[in-house]
């Protein structure tokens, strides 16, 4: 199936390109669980930025300390039980001197994990999204994000079909990481995917790279997808936009 344009019309006058995200996720993620041995696990999880995450991280810990509504208390003493441990005392620091601008952008991403790990983080797939390459400030944390994937030795497939804003996030994350032009994709293609393996061979730490500049019209590749510790698997990426968008409603 062709690469279609979803982020113009006609298409997206009825089909709404987040809806697309989402299911190119799951069927990448769908993809890989077929194929991959059952101890890895992929999954295709909304992130709705940091600034989500923190807000319930931050009502988790307070509804936990906090009293319940009847007015009885959770405290093992309260019913006749053991105290064992008492809960941290609440600190409330004093009031904030600044409050930066904060405007996080959803995260389209498959993530591998090892079961046998402790769930461990080894292959990330991003989707870029129209915010991550918004403005200056959008790509170079997008940019910074994948760096830090990569520091960890952890595989990474960016995909990006966004015809709305165009930018090229890899160039964006060469610069970022100090590298030589010689890395850069070139002429800037706005339509892209790029393979990165973290690897240690021969007494050094290297990255290797595949680049496939895109085309609306054009059909998909097949990329390496790289799992810490285990190797490359190969990424179906025609298979699953076709099943993506026949999930969709597009034809």
């Amino acid at each position: 199936m062709p690469l279609y344009d979803h982020f113009h019309r006609p298409l997206s006058e009825v089909h709404e390109w987040e809806s697309f995200h989402t299911q190119w996720g799951s069927c990448i993620a769908a993809d890989l669980n077929r194929r991959l041995p059952k101890r890895f696990l992929a999954s295709a999880p909304m992130h709705l930025g940091p600034f989500a995450a923190a807000d319930v991280v931050e009502r988790d810990l307070h509804a936990g300390l906090a009293e319940p509504r009847n007015g009885t208390s959770n405290h093992p003493a309260a019913h006749g039980g053991v105290a064992v441990a008492t809960a941290p005392e609440v600190y409330s620091p004093p009031a904030a001197e600044l409050s930066m601008p904060a405007a996080f952008p959803q995260e389209y991403e498959v993530e591998i994990r090892d079961t046998h790990r402790a769930s461990r983080v080894i292959g990330v797939i991003e989707l870029v999204s129209p915010a991550n390459k918004k403005e200056a400030s959008k790509r170079a944390q997008f940019a910074a994000k994948c760096l830090s994937f990569l520091g960890h030795g952890i595989g990474l497939v960016v995909i990006d079909v966004v015809t709305e804003r165009l930018w090229n996030l890899h160039n964006e994350l060469v610069r970022l990481a100090g590298h030589d032009s010689k890395f850069l994709m070139p002429n800037d293609p706005p339509l892209y995917v790029t393979a990165y393996r973290p690897v240690h061979r021969d007494r050094e730490d290297v990255i290797d790279l595949w680049s496939w500049p895109l085309a609306i019209g054009s059909a998909l590749p097949a990329v390496p997808l790289a799992l810490r510790d285990f190797g490359c698997v190969r990424l179906e990426l025609e298979a699953t936009y076709s099943e993506a968008c026949e999930r969709d409603g597009i034809s």
